[in-house]
């Protein structure tokens, strides 16, 4: 009743898509998505605060690593 909320398995199309963190050099912000590979659009699918949000988008989307854009 008042634990944790369970993550829900989410899952992308992996041929078409690829998961990135996309940091700012000047702020040190980073948003997690996903950019595709033909086109390289990005599409944004979670603000990351800290290594908290970070490590619950990996489970989310059952992913071990992830790269970084600056």
């Amino acid at each position: 009743m008042f634990g944790r909320k369970k993550t829900e398995k989410k899952t992308y199309d992996r041929e078409k898509l690829r998961p990135v963190l996309k940091c700012s050099i000047c702020n040190g912000e980073q948003v997690a998505g996903f950019r595709e590979i033909q086109t390289g659009r990005f599409q944004e699918v979670m603000f990351i605060r800290n290594e908290k949000d970070l490590e619950e988008f990996l489970r989310t989307y059952d992913l071990s690593e992830i790269d970084r854009e600056y």
